[in-house]
């Protein structure tokens, strides 16, 4: 399948990700992230006595400059898992936009009948000459002719697509270079090759993997040592107040606790860790590879030795003569003679495979 890089700059895909970014701030969207939670929960508080103060004519521009960049944070997390997840969704979209509507000529009792596409049924045949674009997935079942399936594969060069064998499956989208072949309808409407594609990849699972399971445990311990270490400095503070009989209360303030736990807190790797798995699947489906799940990628890490049976590089797809068998008092020779004479109008691979050998 051949796909183009979407652009992280696209003006709707920004759209769309800033109004993610302020749909995700909510309890239930945030508590999935422990450390985004605690700068979430330093944010509402710190806005909170902002705002209080505000109130009381009290306030100062550096609390509020406070709550400003705890939401900031926040903010950007979300943003950067929102644009991971819309990039995957434009790639879906730009598929849906890639197919068009184009017209089948339905063969019927000998005769043709240009009809829409997206009313073929399974089962249906249609012809298809030089310079047509199949409309649907099918199996060739008469001709042989050059298909274009660059749209799909990726591969500019034309393949041949021939009545049996292995090489008879065309897909939809992909277009007939020369000659005229007849097709036989193998998928029904919304369940063609590209619909399959795009399901799969709107239906990939952000599945969290082990190493990711490992780190956010890491980080959220790493969080609840620094909010007990910080709870206990206002403690620290007052004590100090009390024994040097100076005012502190201005000086220590639970904005400043917050801002200097917040500094503490490992934000970026938090923020940024669910992101990350989302753009590395985003990335392999540019690459034309289909990641079900962060699990499945993490896997492949591993994966050392890969053997591909590519059929016409390792193995042969199609079943070929290579050695006549004579009966008994039956030359070779006259049984080639035979042979050939009776393939000669075989299309199939193995005909053509017995001519050859003969």
């Amino acid at each position: 399948m051949a796909t183009n890089a979407i652009n992280m700059f696209d003006k709707k895909l920004l759209q769309s990700s800033i109004i993610g970014a302020f749909k995700k701030l909510t309890p239930r969207e945030e508590v999935r992230n422990p450390v985004m939670f605690v700068t979430w929960v330093g944010a509402v508080l710190t806005s909170i006595i902002f705002l209080e103060r505000l109130f009381k004519g009290t306030f100062s521009g550096f609390e509020f400059q406070i709550a400003l960049w705890l939401w900031f944070t926040v903010l950007f997390a979300n943003f950067a898992e929102a644009i991971a997840e819309g990039q995957g969704k434009a790639m879906a979209e730009s598929l849906r936009k890639a197919r068009v509507e184009v017209n089948a000529r339905l063969l019927k009792n000998g005769l043709e009948t240009k009809i829409q596409a997206s009313t073929l049924k399974k089962d249906d045949i249609v012809v298809c000459e030089a310079g047509d674009i199949i409309p649907a997935d099918g199996e060739v079942i008469e001709g042989i002719a050059s298909v274009d399936e660059s749209a799909i594969t990726g591969e500019s060069a034309p393949v041949i697509r021939e009545s049996g064998g292995d090489r008879s499956a065309v897909t939809g989208g992909t277009r007939v270079i020369s000659d005229r072949i007849v097709i036989s309808v193998t998928s029904t409407p919304g369940n063609s090759f590209i619909d399959r594609i795009i399901a799969m990849i709107e239906g990939a699972r952000r599945q969290k993997t082990p190493n990711e399971i490992a780190l956010n445990i890491v980080l959220a311990g790493m969080t609840i040592i620094f909010l007990l270490a910080v709870s206990t400095l206002k403690f620290f503070a007052d004590y100090s107040a009390q024994a040097s009989g100076q005012d502190l209360s201005n000086i220590v303030t639970v904005p400043v606790l917050i801002a200097l736990l917040v500094c503490l807190i490992p934000t970026t790797i938090g923020g940024l860790l669910s992101a990350i798995g989302i753009a590395g699947m985003g990335r392999l489906i540019q690459q034309n590879v289909i990641a079900r799940s962060g699990r499945a990628i993490e896997a492949s890490g591993d994966i050392d030795i890969l053997l591909l049976d590519k059929t016409g590089t390792i193995t042969f797809g199609n079943r070929m003569a290579v050695e006549f068998i004579p009966a008994p008092m039956i030359s070779t020779m006259h049984l080639a003679e035979a042979a050939q004479l009776a393939s000669l109008a075989d299309e199939t691979p193995e005909g053509r495979s017995i001519v050859v050998l003969a």
